[in-house]
């Protein structure tokens, strides 16, 4: 794994003691702070309603860039360039041909595994990473609702749609707590969080966060949980995926479905499905609280252990009744 490297100025950034003091039960600390204060590693997933992987990696090759394919997601590179070039500026980019996708991002939906001709919702879409990417496995056939809950944020995503090429997917724009009635197939939600797995292209995040905001944006995502699994068909496959390594938002929110609806089952995720990937061990005893043992078979992901942003993701299924 390459080393990454350090971020100019990051010295004056000071973690507070209470997070230091949580994150120091959690991992390494030391490390974990180290890759939170270094440049992320930009990545690229290639967009097969457009193109495929071949033309455009050979492609972008030839205009002098560095590309590493991401082992979990055939269609996904890291890049860079000597000169440290705008991404944005490619060919590729303008043309709907590549999406400027974190590693980690492509992750729940590789382990959701959505199939052409199925109804899925994307509960939380904005700005269309996960869209894009989950329209393209399902080749543009069946249907995806793509949703969200402010209209600009949605404006950004219907420019993603229509740059990709996606004609399968319907906008919608509600706050996820609300769709109910709905038989779906397959649901991704990829929760409003505290983002403590993405300071290293969020500094702002050391500055702004507190225990008090993490146990707010716990109660909108237990909602949020609940709102998806019921919208879920019997026999049907939910992903719940952040991007924060707080127990309360990850783990403690699968406990909660658990423990509120009794057809909920958490699927453990092959290894085979994320080849390459290193896995954190999910937490089950935090703060004086204990977890069931299920949420043993989440998937938590370290910046230091792979030299990404941070995620959470769970694999969830509803029993036939």
């Amino acid at each position: 794994m390459a080393e990454p490297k350090p971020i100019p100025g990051t010295e004056k950034y000071i973690f507070k003691d209470k997070f230091i003091e949580r994150y120091s039960e959690l991992t390494d600390f030391k490390k974990f702070k180290h890759y939170c204060l270094c440049f992320p590693r930009r990545a690229i997933r290639v967009n097969t309603l457009r193109a495929n992987v071949a033309e455009v990696r050979d492609s972008i090759l030839a205009k002098g860039w560095k590309l590493e394919p991401i082992p979990w997601c055939k269609e996904g590179f890291w890049i860079e360039h000597d000169d440290r070039r705008d991404v944005g500026n490619l060919s590729e980019y303008k043309s709907g041909k590549i999406y400027v996708q974190e590693s980690v991002s492509m992750i729940p939906p590789i382990v959701l595994a959505p199939k052409p001709e199925e109804v899925v919702l994307d509960m939380c879409a904005a700005p269309g990473s996960k869209t894009t990417q989950m329209a393209a496995m399902m080749k543009n056939s069946g249907l995806l609702l793509a949703n969200d809950y402010k209209g600009m944020r949605a404006t950004a995503l219907g420019m993603n749609l229509q740059r990709c090429a996606v004609t399968n997917t319907v906008i919608t724009i509600m706050n996820g707590e609300r769709i109910s009635g709905k038989q779906f197939d397959k649901i991704l939600v990829d929760a409003p969080c505290g983002g403590t797995g993405t300071i290293r292209k969020s500094l702002k995040t050391i500055r702004m966060w507190n225990a008090n905001m993490v146990k707010k944006i716990a109660g909108q995502q237990k909602k949020l949980i609940l709102a998806g699994f019921d919208n879920l068909k019997p026999g049907g496959e939910m992903v719940y995926s952040t991007c924060s390594l707080e127990p309360e938002e990850d783990e403690g929110i699968v406990d909660f479905l658990l423990k509120n609806r009794e057809s909920a089952e958490i699927v453990e995720v092959p290894e085979s499905v994320l080849p390459g990937l290193i896995r954190g061990e999910p937490v089950v005893n935090f703060e004086g609280k204990t977890y069931s043992s299920e949420v043993k078979k989440t998937i938590r992901v370290w910046p230091q252990d792979n030299n990404t942003g941070g995620f959470f993701i769970a694999k969830i299924s509803k029993a036939l009744k």
